[in-house]
């Protein structure tokens, strides 16, 4: 079994990988796809958002089989998303958790843009996640950070991996399992180990 610590300098050592064009990961292989039939033993698990510029896979040069992924607008913690870490972390043995939260975030923005503008002509799906960002980036709008938004948005991101990971440190508990946050970069690929690594 791979302990957290492991897990997180194995995500640590793929993603400078990734970031100097070094990536090794097969993702897809016929003989992986064989060996994986027989049972996944994914070595971390990593909620993440959904946006399509951040395959967390990729991100951290690894294979099928190697991450258990849960993704979602804004990386927030859903009930179905507390469900399916809890599910690999007993399932698998898994002990290490990584939310990971990226940069110019879309939920975060909307989230913004919600406390400034209507947001009657949101669905409620949407609405929903809004919701759940809305308390830990609504009081940012009350700092000086208000009158720069790509800082606001920076530290917004930041605000949501935190609360996030809290949430999920406070409702599971499986001996030995290791909660983390991370921000992902856009611009450089790389990724932050921030809170509680």
């Amino acid at each position: 079994m791979v302990t957290a610590s492991e897990a997180l300098q194995r995500l640590r050592e793929g993603n400078h990988r990734y970031v100097h064009d070094l990536s090794r990961s097969m993702l897809s292989t016929a003989a992986r796809r064989r060996e994986l039939l027989a049972g996944q033993h994914p070595f971390a698990i990593v909620l993440g958002c959904s946006d399509s510029r951040v395959p967390v896979e990729t991100v951290f040069d690894q294979g099928l089989g190697d991450l258990f992924v849960v993704r979602v607008a804004g990386n927030v913690v859903s009930q179905s998303a507390v469900g399916s870490v809890e599910f690999a972390a007993g399932r698998f043995g898994t002990k290490l958790v990584v939310v990971m939260g990226h940069s110019m975030c879309g939920a975060i923005q909307s989230t913004l843009d919600g406390l400034t503008a209507s947001t009657d002509d949101m669905s409620p799906d949407l609405a929903s996640i809004v919701d759940r960002i809305r308390p830990v980036v609504e009081p940012l709008l009350a700092t000086d950070l208000r009158a720069d938004r790509k800082a606001l948005v920076a530290e917004a991101v930041r605000r949501n991996v935190r609360a996030s990971a809290s949430h999920l440190r406070q409702v599971l508990a499986h001996d030995g399992l290791v909660v983390v946050g991370a921000e992902y970069s856009l611009e450089t690929g790389a990724v932050d180990f921030f809170d509680r690594a």
